[in-house]
Parts: C-alpha cells; sequence; structure tokens
C-alpha cells in the first residue's frame, strides 16, 4: 500500500512515482500536474481564468447533451495519461471533451487511465504561459485520441478571450488563431459554434 504524501508547491520538480502521486495529499491552493515523472505546481486559476473554464465547459456541455454520439462527457477536472514520455506524464486540462466514454459503467470502475479525449483545452495562466502555449502543445500532440487543443487567452480582456487552436494535421499541429468576437467552427464538432465573448 502506497505512502500517503503531504505534498505542496515546495516539491516542485521532485521526481514521483505515479502511485505516491495518486495517493499524494495535496496543499491547496494549487494545480499539481505530474509531467516526465517530476511533480509540476502551478497556482489555481483567478477569477477570470475560472470564468473562461466554466462558460467554455458549460458550451461543451450544452452540445455534449444535444450531440451525444460526438462528444457524450466533458470533465473540467481530468488527467490525460500520455504515452511515449520519460517518466509517468499526467496533465490535468482546464476542460476535456471524450467521445465514447463509458457512461454505462458504474461510477466506481471508470479510471482515468481507461479513457483518453478528443478535445483539450487550458485557459492561459498569466503566471505560467508557456504551459499552455509550448509544454502542453507537446505533450497533448503525444495522445493519438486527441484531435484538437484549445489555448484561451485571457490576459488583455476576460471577457473576449483569444483562442489558439492546435489542429492535429498529419505529424504536427496546425495553429490557427481567433480573435475577441471571432467565431469558431470546427468539424470535430459538427454544428457547434464558440463565439469567444464569455458574455454569450
Amino acid at each position: 500500500m502506497a505512502t500517503v504524501l503531504k505534498i505542496g508547491p515546495a516539491d516542485y520538480g521532485r521526481p514521483f512515482t505515479l502511485e505516491e502521486f495518486q495517493a499524494g495529499d495535496f496543499e491547496e491552493g494549487y494545480r499539481y500536474e505530474l509531467i516526465d515523472g517530476k511533480l509540476y505546481v502551478s497556482p489555481a486559476a483567478n477569477q477570470p481564468e475560472n470564468w473562461v473554464q466554466e462558460w467554455l465547459s458549460f458550451r461543451l456541455k450544452m452540445y455534449a447533451r444535444s450531440q451525444p454520439r460526438v462528444i457524450n462527457h466533458v470533465s473540467g477536472g481530468a488527467r490525460v495519461f500520455v504515452p511515449g514520455r520519460p517518466g509517468a506524464t499526467t496533465p490535468e486540462p482546464d476542460v476535456a471533451a471524450y467521445r465514447h466514454f463509458p457512461t454505462r459503467r458504474p461510477i466506481g470502475d471508470i479510471r482515468w487511465e481507461d479513457v483518453s479525449p478528443v478535445l483539450v483545452a487550458e485557459v492561459l495562466s498569466a503566471e505560467d504561459p508557456d504551459k499552455g502555449l509550448v509544454r502542453n502543445a507537446e505533450i497533448y500532440f503525444q495522445v493519438p485520441s486527441v484531435k484538437e487543443y484549445w489555448v484561451l487567452d485571457t490576459r488583455e480582456d476576460a471577457e473576449h478571450p483569444r483562442l489558439t487552436v492546435h489542429r492535429r494535421h498529419g505529424k504536427k499541429w496546425r495553429r490557427l488563431e481567433f480573435g475577441p468576437d471571432d467565431r469558431y467552427v470546427t468539424r470535430l464538432l459538427p454544428g457547434f459554434e464558440l463565439i469567444l465573448n464569455s458574455r454569450t
């Protein structure tokens, strides 16, 4: 049985096994991820970032209710298991959308290791923008199920965020940029429309 560890921001960069990480007791007020077998710590979202996270999650959940054959589960607390990294790597996107999520199975039988999203999204942190723009773009490309990775930037205006879309295109991402009040549509989600105004 794994020893329960009290984990806080002072442990940033410390090596952890997946078992130690999953059994850890985390100090509140921070986000914790296991990247290449080491602990990555970032501050919890500020209110403007959280607002946009909730707005995007609501939009995708409403779409999932109407189009369950396209996506049938949306989570704001998912853990994505990334293959082929030097150590255990389990980033936690702000929003993740799933196709064929096993909703009919008992909830207690579903593990994050057993499912993988088609879409992940991050709201950019002003304290650590490279995490969303650089680190995660590399990591999520290594997850074959992920077809698109969205980054919403609230640094100038949380009510009118900017959107960077990474769309899988062969052996690389195709990167698309959208400004405030632009409209984004994608073949990944037929009939879905995202207008970059978090008040709508």
